[in-house]
């Protein structure tokens, strides 16, 4: 362990580098003059030890030919996953993907076929509906439910409905959960692992967010939940939202039943679809070989952001209720105690408040009159945030 304190509290000028988070402010929500915070990556320097590692890679070697895996490419990720998570798994069980979304749709478009059925649960990260929609399959949504303090769970009587009668060929796990943040635990994951096994349903387990789990809760990889899960399951995650690195694509896929595997790893094999760059290599390594600490430091941040955030709204602004979630830097706001339709809550966040947001409906109808905030910024940043919040509910009040 090292003694290097981690700067996360400065705020460093984004616009202009091609940023999804900053450059895009006019085309997603019509004007530039906002404090965004939306996409779902982090205001905070990467993890130093990655940016150590590309600079002697790239300045290092000025030869940027085609490049292999090198082993401890696979070990680094490998040694990661059991000593974080549990989760064994081999060098033949993995493989490179480019990227979690487009992984979902290699994934989508090698288990199903047009027409068949894939189930969602909203609200949820908005490009899995777009995915199966716009590879002519259909969405069935088997939506969380809101419990009696507040949060959310899986439905899982409506989900054994749903695969017995509807069918499905595949469905979509989001563990943890974008946008609230649910860190499933194992019990839940081995019901939706028996039913899947029952009904013959390929479980896809988007695994992301799994490294940023908060105090007192963990994070549950599907594939270790059970036997069912390991036949059914493709999990799928990345350093990319632990470390900051979501530019460098390096994404992992892993899959133990080698019925699922082998043809899903030839395909992607056949299509060149499975190779990591040398950027991809150096980073993922250097995160999962020097970045624990970074990452301990950082969660510890992120946590006091949220705890900031839930205790300013419940202090200022009794009208939003933040919802603490169990992992992620995202944090699920409910809004409907303002009492506004939605497109009159979008104008306050926007033009009044001058805040980017996620639209709450972007992840499914049961979204509408809630907001995606990403607390993944300087605390400053944070609070000149609320603070603009709280100005322009008060004088939508008067």
């Amino acid at each position: 362990m090292t003694n290097e304190r981690y700067d996360f509290d400065t705020v460093i000028d984004r616009r202009g580098t091609g940023s999804v988070m900053y450059d895009l402010c006019a085309a997603m929500f019509g004007r530039e003059d906002i404090l965004p915070l939306w996409v779902a990556d982090m205001g905070f320097a990467a993890c130093p030890a990655i940016t150590r590692a590309l600079e002697e890679r790239i300045v290092g070697h000025p030869i940027y030919g085609y490049s292999v895996p090198l082993e401890d490419y696979w070990q680094s990720i490998i040694d990661w996953q059991r000593e974080r998570n549990g989760l064994e798994f081999t060098q033949e069980e993995c493989c490179f993907i480019g990227g979690i979304v487009n992984g979902f749709g290699l994934a989508l478009n090698h288990f199903t076929r047009p027409g068949d059925k894939v189930v969602i649960q909203e609200p949820v990260y908005h490009p899995f509906k777009n995915l199966i929609v716009g590879n002519d399959r259909l969405v069935v949504n088997n939506g969380l439910k809101r419990t009696s303090d507040g949060f959310y769970e899986m439905d899982l009587d409506g989900l054994e409905r749903i695969m017995a009668e509807e069918r499905p060929a595949m469905m979509v796990l989001c563990n943890p959960h974008n946008p609230i943040g649910i860190a499933w635990p194992a019990d839940v994951q081995a019901q939706v692992a028996a039913m899947a096994h029952r009904h013959g349903v390929v479980v896809f387990s988007d695994e992301i967010h799994g490294d940023l789990v908060l105090e007192g809760h963990r994070h549950t990889s599907f594939l270790t939940v059970s036997d069912d899960a390991r036949s059914v399951g493709v999990v799928m995650g990345a350093p990319s939202k632990t470390f900051n690195i979501a530019g460098i694509v390096s994404s992992w896929c892993v899959v133990k039943n080698p019925e699922l595997r082998k043809p899903f790893f030839t395909r992607l094999s056949n299509n060149e679809q499975c190779s990591p760059n040398f950027l991809s290599m150096t980073a993922t390594r250097a995160a999962y070989r020097h970045g624990a600490e970074w990452l301990r430091q950082c969660v510890e941040y992120i946590e006091a952001n949220i705890d900031f955030v839930v205790d300013y709204c419940r202090e200022h602004i009794p009208g939003i209720v933040a919802i603490k979630p169990q992992a992620s830097f995202l944090v699920w706001l409910d809004c409907t105690g303002l009492g506004l339709e939605h497109e009159a809550l979008i104008d306050l966040f926007v033009n009044k408040a001058r805040l980017g947001l996620n639209d709450g409906a972007m992840f499914g109808k049961s979204g509408s009159g809630f907001m995606r905030l990403n607390v993944a910024v300087p605390r400053r940043v944070l609070m000149q945030a609320m603070q603009q919040l709280e100005q322009a509910v008060i004088k939508n009040r008067s």
